[in-house]
């Protein structure tokens, strides 16, 4: 109870406060606020102040809504809205656990307060306490047993325990309490039904759940999952007949989903391949338009029976000029086998395509549309592409887009050609012209501006999306605003690898600020979910913000943000006027005058882009003062404004690195590459137990992986050389190291690493750094290891050799320029598209030869 209780005419006033804030009508409230506290009774009045707070955090003054609504709480520490009010302050900071300890003491005040349970337990289910959800809507369901959500939330809470049995008890208690007829279609209790069985399910009951199935079909609006569920029960049940029957109905429905054709052969049990391709024969027959019914025996079939039905398959395909047939076919290119029956195939078909116009020519059937061998080719050159021989395939792709120069899906598969070839800029101009085939099409459109990121044409990506954002508003911005994710990780990348730091953090950060956002929103569903029956997508939803932060674009952006921050580490930033005096004192005078020219358009061009900048700003800020007039007040402070200068000038980056790894090593520790980085992290750290954990974890993924030989060689020097080790830490290191490794030493390791995996290039250029790392003296051995191109050798790709170039320049393998240039020379005759291992001096030649003279033509005139 409030310590001062108000007169009529006040209690009133305090009453409109409250309606002022469930209404946003914040500035009235902040009115009869002032009227209560001008009176010089009531003007230290614990629950005003403490509303008057609230209002004002809502308009986003939260230093003075903290200090009034603590003033307040001093002032009434016995009032429930006191504590409340404090609560809910704390919940919008997301300071979960403080608010959950405001709501108890408010509770102790007021127990039977609902509006505070009703808070208390949504932040309880936000913060998956899941114990403390169950009793309060324990407390819930006894002050309001009549409501339908006590029940709901109530079953819910023991589900999310797993406690399925006392869950489906609490659901039939209340199911009962419905009056509902048989013959009534009614959406709501359908979904109770559909939630009772999923509950029933989960608690192994599958008797039970096709009983309760069977009872409430009629009253079930979604035939489709009673008809699948159905199917996955009799299984469970092992009722093979009846589950034969239910899966050859649901195939009538759809014979293009996949997993009705997994159900019907476990129904069906065959024992061998002959009578599981039977299965798919009968299908075929039954749906002779079907194409599922033809791809999938290409799974398990071989030989000649595989020959047989990929030919029935393909010429289906080809006919009918089906675009994604290569990508249906993908999984298959794992088995080489496989793979030359694909190729010897779709060549016969080409070669009499050309010839007579039939795909063989023992034929007897009518010729085929010229397109057909339009799409051969077409298949032709992913299939080369696929296999690495990028020179057959863009022969296929040229010849297909001389034939037809109008089709985009030809320039889509060019450009991903010279992607894979290496050569990014190629493929960034190919995606181009696509694009300019079609510019109302979105996904090439989305397509062409990743090309264009991954190729560093930063603006240019800007420039083609901002033709599908919104007017008016930077391009970046509004895909900011609309969580263009894709968009957002690949412009990190391209920051990072132009060494412009401070711009790919701050898109790191606002991925991780999305993540953040869409767990947020999960408060709109506490209640909602359970006001409109959805309850299967709300525990679904539930299941998946558990592991939100797997997701590959927050993996991609907290991987990205973690080799950042390692790189500021080990390289930090310096002072720029500094380095440039430095820089400037060992120039000639004609050196100096190129490079104060050069600056000057450097200046004048970045006040240029400042001065747009600042137009576009005032743009927005004028788009947003007009939509904050709209609305009748504006809620909530503004966000903290990411500052690239300031993201990179961070004073402790090895603790930035750990904030994006936490969410990682929970969620993706079976990813080898997270235990890596946590190493790398660690090893800066000095932690040596950490790093035992992270190699011990890597070794259980993959114990040959090359970046994970290099850890283990470093731990391994590391341990033997640190000298301040405790003597607990030091034994427990001893014990797993001889454990892991035996009795050898790092040297040794590595040499047995390396005769181990002597005819692989990674492993090989792996074993060839830490030799350099043990001992500098073996530099010549190490870039000889390395730099090694025979046939004979595994896993020889653009990437690879690309990797061992980039080391030989960095001096990682020593001091090895010469060597460089000349293994530059013999990749370039191995993969002649590939952009990193073209001659000197090929980029500006390029520029020349596309008519981009403008910098030298400046140049030229400044020194005149």
């Amino acid at each position: 109870m409030p310590s001062v209780i108000l007169p009529p005419k006040e209690n009133a006033l305090f009453k409109r406060i409250l309606r002022c804030y469930e209404h946003k009508q914040y500035r009235n409230g902040l009115k009869f606020c002032k009227q209560i506290l001008s009176n010089p009774k009531f003007a230290e009045h614990g629950e005003t102040l403490a509303m008057k707070g609230l209002t004002l955090n809502c308009l986003g003054k939260k230093e003075e809504a903290y200090d009034l609504v603590r003033r307040g709480l001093r002032n009434d520490l016995k009032s429930h809205v006191c504590w409340h009010v404090y609560g809910l302050l704390q919940r919008s900071d997301k300071k979960y656990d403080e608010a959950i300890k405001c709501y108890r003491n408010a509770l102790k005040w007021d127990k039977d307060n609902l509006q505070i349970l009703r808070d208390l337990s949504l932040l309880q289910i936000q913060m998956r306490d899941l114990e403390g959800y169950r009793e309060t809507r324990y407390q819930l369901l006894q002050l309001r047993p009549a409501q339908r959500a006590s029940w709901i939330g109530y079953a819910i809470a023991y589900h999310l325990l797993e406690d399925y049995e006392m869950a489906a008890k609490i659901i039939e208690e209340f199911r009962k309490t419905q009056q509902t007829s048989p013959d009534k279609v009614d959406y709501e209790y359908s979904e109770l039904l559909l939630y009772q069985n999923q509950v029933l399910r989960e608690a192994g009951l599958y008797k039970e759940a096709l009983e309760h199935l069977c009872n409430y079909e009629k009253q079930i609006c979604d035939k489709l999952a009673v008809e699948e569920t159905r199917g996955e029960l009799l299984l469970q049940l092992e009722r093979l007949e009846e589950a034969t029957e239910v899966y050859c109905r649901l195939q009538e429905r759809n014979p293009e989903n996949w997993s009705y054709y997994h159900g019907l052969e476990n129904a069906l049990k065959p024992s061998s391949i002959e009578e599981r391709h039977k299965i798919y024969e009968d299908a075929w027959e039954k749906y002779p338009k079907g194409l599922v019914p033809r791809r999938l025996p290409l799974n398990f079939l071989s030989g000649e029976k595989f020959r047989e039905c990929l030919d029935r398959y393909l010429r289906m395909n080809f006919s009918k000029g089906c675009p994604p047939v290569f990508t249906t076919l993908k999984s298959l290119y794992n088995d080489k086998e496989k793979v030359a029956i694909i190729e010897a195939l779709v060549v016969s078909y080409e070669t009499s395509l050309k010839s007579c116009r039939m795909f063989n020519q023992n034929d007897d059937g009518k010729e085929e549309p010229p397109t057909t061998l339009l799409w051969v080719q077409y298949f032709l050159a992913q299939h080369y592409d696929m296999i690495g021989q990028q020179t057959l395939a863009l022969e296929y792709i040229n010849t297909a887009i001389e034939s037809t120069p109008t089709l985009i899906e030809l320039f889509l598969i060019k450009a991903k050609i010279y992607k894979h070839a290496g050569n990014i800029r190629e493929a960034a101009q190919w995606m181009d012209e696509a694009q300019a085939l079609d510019t109302a099409d979105r996904f090439i459109n989305s397509k062409c501006a990743k090309y264009m990121l991954k190729a560093g044409m930063v603006k240019e990506a800007e420039e083609m999306c901002s033709k599908f954002t919104r007017e008016g508003a930077s391009a970046v911005e509004n895909l900011n605003e609309m969580q263009c994710m894709w968009f957002q990780t690949e412009c990190a990348l391209a920051y990072k690898a132009m060494n412009k730091f401070g711009e790919a953090l701050k898109k790191c950060h606002e991925i991780e600020r999305h993540f953040v956002e869409i767990t947020d929103d999960q408060f709109d569903f506490h209640t909602y979910c359970m006001r409109k029956m959805t309850l299967r997508s709300y525990v679904d939803l539930l299941k998946l913000e558990d592991v939100l932060r797997m997701h590959p674009f927050y993996y991609k952006a907290a991987t990205t943000a973690i080799q950042i921050y390692l790189s500021l580490h080990d390289n930090p930033l310096t002072d720029d006027s500094k380095e440039l005096q430095a820089d400037t004192a060992n120039l000639s005078d004609k050196e100096l005058k190129k490079l104060r020219n050069k600056q000057r358009r450097a200046q004048k061009k970045a006040q240029l882009e400042e001065e747009k900048k600042n137009a576009e700003k005032e743009k927005q800020l004028k788009n947003q003062k007009k939509k904050k007039e709209d609305d009748d007040e504006e809620i909530g402070g503004p966000k903290e404004e990411l500052i690239p200068d300031k993201l990179v000038k961070v004073e402790n980056p090895l603790e930035e690195a750990v904030k994006f790894l936490m969410p990682l090593k929970h969620l993706v520790r079976d990813k080898i590459d997270t235990q890596l980085l946590a190493f790398e992290i660690y090893f800066r750290k000095e932690k040596y137990l950490l790093m035992l954990q992270s190699v011990k974890r890597a070794l259980a993924t993959d114990p040959d992986h090359p970046w994970l030989h290099q850890c283990l060689v470093r731990f391994f020097k590391g341990v033997s050389e640190s000298k301040e080790l405790p003597e607990v830490v030091r034994t427990v290191l001893k014990h797993e190291i001889t454990r892991l490794f035996g009795d050898s030493n790092a040297k040794s390791f590595n040499q047995a690493y390396l005769t181990k995996h002597s005819n692989s290039i990674p492993r090989r250029l792996a074993a060839a750094k830490m030799m350099v790392y043990l001992d500098p003296s073996t530099e010549t051995k190490a870039v000889e290891l390395a730099t090694a191109l025979d046939e004979s050798l595994n896993n020889r790709s653009v990437q690879i050799c690309t990797e061992v170039l980039e080391s030989l320049r960095s001096g990682v393998l020593g001091d090895c320029k010469d060597r460089a240039e000349s293994y530059r020379a013999e990749c370039h005759k191995l993969y002649p598209y590939t952009l990193a291992f073209m001659p000197p001096g090929y980029e500006e030649n390029t520029k020349i030869a596309n008519g981009d003279v403008s910098t030298e033509a400046e140049e030229l005139a400044n020194e005149m």
